[in-house]
C-alpha cells in the first residue's frame, strides 16, 4: 500500500515524512498555484523532502496531446523519476500512450467514471486517480465508482494501480482501501484527522494522571 501526501506545502511534507510512512507527495496545477511558489523551484524541494526513495507527482498544463508530451519531458527531465499526470481526455489518452513509449510514468488524473479509469489504465498508465468526493459532490457514488475501477484494473490491467483522490474525510480513504485500492493521496487536513481523535488525547491523559499519583513523575 502507498500513502502520499497531496500538497506543495514544502516544510509541512518535511514534517510530516519524519511521522507518516510516506510513499511520496502528488500535486496538481491548483496546488502549485496556492503555493505562490513557480513550479520548477517547488519540485526540487519537495523530490528533496520526500527523499531519493519516495515519487513525486506533476501534472502537465497543455490541452493538445503533443503539448503534454513536451512538458512531460520538461518534468522528467527536472525530476528524475517523477511521475507525470495527465488529464483523462481524448488528448490525454494520446499523451499517455506517447508517453509510455517514451518510458516516462504516467498517471491518468480527472477521472470521474470507472471507465474513463480503465482507458487511462490500457492506454499505459501507471497509476490512475479517481476523484472521490467530487464524485460525490455530482450526486454520484465515489466508492463504488473505485469499486468498479479496482476490479476493472484487476482484471484487464493489473499492470496499473488505482491512486485515489479527493478526500474530504478519513472515512472516504479507508473505504478505498478496503475496496483493494493500492495507493491513496491526502490532503494535509484529512491526514492530520486520521491522527487527530480527541479521545487519544483524554487517554493518554489519564494513563499520565494514573502514573503520576502513583509514582509522582511522568517518566518511566
Amino acid at each position: 500500500m502507498e500513502l502520499y501526501l497531496d500538497t506543495a506545502n514544502v516544510a509541512e511534507v518535511e514534517r510530516l515524512a519524519c511521522i507518516y510512512p510516506l510513499a511520496g507527495v502528488t500535486t496538481n496545477p491548483s496546488i502549485i498555484a496556492a503555493g505562490k511558489t513557480p513550479v520548477w523551484d517547488v519540485l526540487p524541494r519537495l523530490q528533496k523532502a520526500i527523499g531519493p526513495e519516495g515519487t513525486l507527482f506533476a501534472q502537465t498544463m497543455s490541452r493538445d496531446a503533443l503539448g503534454m508530451v513536451e512538458e512531460a519531458k520538461r518534468l522528467s527531465n527536472a525530476v528524475p523519476g517523477i511521475v507525470v499526470k495527465i488529464p483523462v481526455t481524448a488528448e490525454g489518452l494520446a499523451a499517455i500512450k506517447m508517453l509510455k513509449k517514451e518510458g516516462i510514468p504516467t498517471l491518468g488524473t480527472a477521472v470521474y467514471s470507472a471507465s474513463q479509469g480503465l482507458l487511462a489504465a490500457l492506454a499505459g498508465a501507471k497509476y490512475v486517480a479517481p476523484y472521490v468526493n467530487r464524485v460525490d459532490a455530482q450526486g454520484g457514488d465515489g466508492i463504488r465508482m473505485v469499486q468498479e475501477l479496482q476490479s476493472l484494473l484487476e482484471m484487464h490491467a493489473p499492470e496499473s494501480k488505482v491512486l485515489a483522490a479527493s478526500f474530504k474525510t478519513p472515512r472516504q480513504a479507508l473505504d478505498c482501501l478496503l475496496a483493494g485500492c493500492e495507493a491513496i493521496t491526502l490532503p494535509l487536513d484529512v491526514a492530520q484527522q486520521m491522527l487527530g481523535t480527541p479521545a487519544v488525547e483524554s487517554a493518554i491523559e489519564k494513563f499520565e494522571q494514573d502514573w503520576n499519583n502513583a509514582f509522582g513523575t511522568l517518566n518511566l
